[in-house]
């Protein structure tokens, strides 16, 4: 395998910069979704490197505070907002290249999907069908028991989660009337 050769080596500059916007061109919706995934864990990796930078950062509670210091956090905390909204950008296009490669396909239905063994359609009787009817219905019963069972229930917390919200409001007003 060989290294393609560098632009201002024996080449003209403009050389090489047409065979990779053509490569660029020819980039399929697969590969796409990998770069858009790659750019999602390099976007979550650099919030976390923000929210890591934040954490360490001192408050200004009094305290006397190194400017340098100050002036490297900030100038670091911006080039990492920065690559962000580059790496956002870079997703967006990517997104916006998955659609429009996708535009043209047809959508399949998602029974399509799933496969299933199919019975043969001779062997039905009225018996059969009369019978998974009746199951059909009294299984529906019980869901919709077990639904108002459900809602009995959420009422109820949510009528506890009230009581506690107000017993805790009114501890914090006795305390805050103590001191």
């Amino acid at each position: 395998m060989s290294t393609p050769p560098l632009a201002g080596a024996g080449m003209p500059p403009g050389a090489f910069s047409g065979t990779q916007a053509q490569a660029a061109r020819e980039v399929n919706t697969a590969s796409l979704c990998r770069i858009g995934q790659e750019t999602v864990q390099d976007i979550v990796f650099r919030t976390m490197e923000i929210f890591q930078l934040l954490r360490n950062m001192q408050l200004p509670n009094g305290v006397t505070y190194h400017t340098t210091t100050y002036q490297d956090r900030l100038a670091k905390l911006q080039e990492h907002l920065r690559q962000l909204s580059i790496l956002f950008r870079k997703l967006r296009l990517v997104y916006d290249k998955c659609n429009e490669n996708c535009a043209g396909l047809d959508p399949v239905p998602i029974e399509q999907l799933i496969p299933y063994v199919e019975e043969d359609g001779s062997k039905h009787d009225d018996r059969g069908a009369a019978s998974q009817l009746r199951f059909a219905s009294e299984e529906r019963r019980e869901i919709i028991e077990v639904n108002k069972k459900l809602k009995q229930k959420n009422q109820q917390l949510k009528q506890i989660m009230d009581q506690l919200r107000n017993l805790i409001w009114d501890i914090n007003a006795m305390l805050a009337m103590r001191n």
